[in-house]
């Protein structure tokens, strides 16, 4: 009976149905990353085009004056979230303390390879071991950096 008590607990607790004691008070689930735009269309056509990503949902708020367009790799649950406010005065400015998203692909030289073909901003490739290509940074049209790494 106790194996039993014990094997329906970690299951709950598996599916995050249940938290045992000494677990983290809150679990959590990543689920988008926000970034503003300055040109919708522009950013749906790049994210498309570049990485294959598709809207997945829109929600436009013509009384706030925004747009949010969620994005989906059509692999993983987690979404991209473009928001656009009408009318922007200029391009965002995006400070120091945005870092980047990342996605994998297949084959790194091929992805670098047609990413520079069709003229987006591509940075050379890096790695975190010497000589090792394991990742490049990919422009967006509003300067967001996006690490494109080696699916392992």
């Amino acid at each position: 009976m106790v194996f039993i008590q014990t094997f329906i607990t970690l299951l709950l607790k598996k599916y995050n149905i249940i938290k045992l004691k000494g677990d983290n008070m809150v679990q959590c689930k990543m689920v988008h990353e926000m970034i503003r735009v300055y040109d919708l269309e522009r950013s749906l056509k790049f994210y498309d085009d570049a990485l294959g990503m598709k809207e997945s949902r829109r929600i436009d708020k013509p009384e706030g004056k925004f747009t949010l367009v969620y994005l989906k790799d059509g692999e993983s649950d987690f979404e991209l979230e473009l928001t656009y406010n009408y009318d922007p005065d200029k391009p965002y400015d995006i400070g120091t303390g945005y870092g980047h998203i990342a996605v994998y692909v297949d084959d790194l030289e091929l992805a670098r390879k047609e990413h520079k073909e069709a003229g987006y901003t591509v940075g050379p490739f890096k790695g975190l071991t010497e000589g090792v290509k394991e990742y490049y940074f990919l422009t967006d049209p509003d300067g967001y950096q996006i690490e494109v790494m080696q699916r392992k």
